[in-house]
């Protein structure tokens, strides 16, 4: 389990007294008087980093200016060489589980995956049980969850027969690896259009196939996707901003944007409250014990000292001047000083992904929200069908602020600490996937987020789990078994019930009548 958010952006945005600028030339000059202090110590010799991977992004950091917390936090999880999901580890242990650095719900209790592949059954019977089916996973880990979801459906045998495809989105080929062990009983995959295939072990005659982008999954107007994704939006990448009283920009400043440079007038030129980009830059080599993070991990030092701090950019960026615009709900935050709130447009580009795929990207209803979706989308749907489960942890309706966190050795340490050796995470803003689905199409409807004990405890975990109890074999399996679901529904500190969310886009009723799914207030249908 990944851990609750720490207050790192506002601490590590306070020891910071660096300014940056966000024209080229600007990022050049700083880059230029920070290169002899970052690439060298004082005594000549050459800078120590952490790990190759911050070797590499401070090098290049020091040629080319700051950077974005997402682009940081991009490299850090999916460089080719030493990212920390595109890398093997030394000793042949994954990420996940104990000996790893987090555990997630899949390999808490297979209850929790078997419970997910009840919920896809119980949509696929309330939808008409439609044929065509595709199951889609973002995120798939080692398989566990989705191993979990295909040994239920099996069960189902009509069910099981309307599947076509199972799609893994998978960037890392050694995690698709694992994946096919589990799922197919080999290593030993075959090229395909779109990545890599090899047959299904628990349903004949249907492909597992691995692609590095969901995009690249074909979009069938007759098709029905079932999408999960677990703890898959917490990993991706956000913008951070800063509200920065009495902003303004130089006159010298030329701001570079997707249409264009603009060249502001002399003078002040936002005399209100401005959203400026909190970035990436590297941590002096003198830096003071006082930004030594203590860390529970394997290091021998115990303390390790963090290689890239976060500043605040002396004007606006490209990003800062069109992504705080996109809600109201940021826009109310404008006459906040110093408010920080954290945005992630890839969430926003995969879930309008998701609601296209079950609801189709057709004209907006009047119903519909009039705003812009994250990534307007052309393809049609006669009628929609499907259905995508979200299960992350973040707020119920606020804007996250100050979450961005590692995870190392089931700690949180900082995020700036060895880069490519941290997982890296933030809480999901829930409402703005929400609100960004809901514009993406007009054929679907959102349910929740509910807190995952309400979840869980409504699809029957209770229920399931006292039947493996009265199964289990010896009294250590059956302690592991109650451990293990208790702590998926407690909503105390240490558990996972009231952190995390599930959240659910199903097709819009045009009947005008709301139909909850199950799990959020309603029944098994069929």
């Amino acid at each position: 389990m990944r851990a609750t958010s720490l207050s790192l952006l506002r601490t590590a945005t306070r020891c910071s007294q660096t300014r940056v600028a966000a024209c080229p030339h600007q990022l050049a000059q700083c880059s230029a008087r920070w290169s002899s202090s970052l690439t060298s110590t004082s005594s000549g010799t050459e800078r120590k980093w952490s790990t190759p991977l911050a070797k590499m992004l401070g090098e290049a950091i020091t040629t080319t200016g700051p950077i974005s917390v997402a682009a940081y936090m991009r490299q850090c999880l999916t460089a080719p060489e030493g990212g920390y999901y595109t890398r093997q580890t030394s000793t042949g242990q994954d990420q996940f589980g104990t000996k790893g650095d987090f555990v997630t719900s899949p390999e808490i209790s297979q209850v929790f995956g078997e419970l997910i592949g009840i919920w896809l059954y119980a949509e696929w019977l309330a939808q008409g049980k439609q044929d065509k089916v595709q199951i889609i996973e973002v995120g798939p880990g080692r398989g566990t969850l989705m191993d979990d979801v295909l040994r239920t459906i099996s069960s189902f045998k009509t069910f099981a027969k309307s599947i076509e495809a199972v799609y893994l989105i998978e960037a890392s080929p050694h995690l698709q690896k694992q994946q096919a062990k589990l799922l197919v009983g080999t290593e030993e995959l075959e090229k395909s259009e779109i990545g890599w295939a090899a047959p299904l072990k628990y349903v004949p005659g249907v492909k597992i196939q691995w692609c590095e982008d969901i995009r690249f999954v074909p979009k069938e107007e007759t098709s029905t996707p079932f999408i999960l994704a677990h703890e898959f939006f917490d990993a991706l990448p956000i913008h951070v901003f800063q509200n920065v009283a009495q902003s303004s920009i130089p006159a010298s400043s030329t701001i570079i944007t997707p249409t264009g440079p603009i060249k502001p007038k002399h003078g002040v030129t936002a005399p209100k409250n401005t959203w400026h980009e909190l970035v990436v830059s590297p941590a002096s080599p003198y830096a003071s014990a006082g930004t030594t993070v203590t860390t529970s991990s394997a290091s021998d030092k115990g303390h390790e000292k963090p290689d890239f701090e976060l500043t605040v950019s002396q004007t606006p960026t490209p990003h800062s001047l069109y992504l705080p615009k996109m809600s109201d709900r940021y826009k109310k935050l404008e006459e906040t000083p110093d408010a920080i709130i954290e945005i992630s447009p890839e969430s926003f580009a995969y879930i309008s992904d998701f609601a296209v795929r079950i609801g189709g990207g057709n004209a907006p209803s009047p119903k519909a929200r009039q705003k812009p979706s994250a990534e307007p989308a052309s393809f049609s749907k006669a009628q929609p069908s499907g259905a995508a489960l979200i299960l992350d942890y973040g707020p119920a309706d606020t804007i996250p602020a100050n979450t961005f966190r590692g995870i190392r050795s089931h700690q949180t340490v900082s995020p700036f600490t060895a880069p490519g050796l941290v997982d890296l995470s933030a809480d999901v803003d829930f409402l703005a996937l929400a609100e960004t689905a809901l514009n993406a199409s007009p054929g679907v409807e959102i349910h929740g987020p509910v807190e995952q004990s309400f979840f869980l405890s409504t699809m029957g975990i209770k229920e399931r789990a006292e039947r493996l109890l009265k199964g289990a074999k010896d009294e250590d399996t059956r302690r592991r078994l109650e451990a293990g679901w208790k702590r998926l529904v407690d909503r105390g500190p240490n558990g996972m019930g009231k952190t995390y969310k599930a959240m659910a886009i199903v097709p819009f009723n045009k009947d005008s009548k709301v139909r909850r799914p199950v799990g959020f207030g309603g029944d098994i249908m069929s």
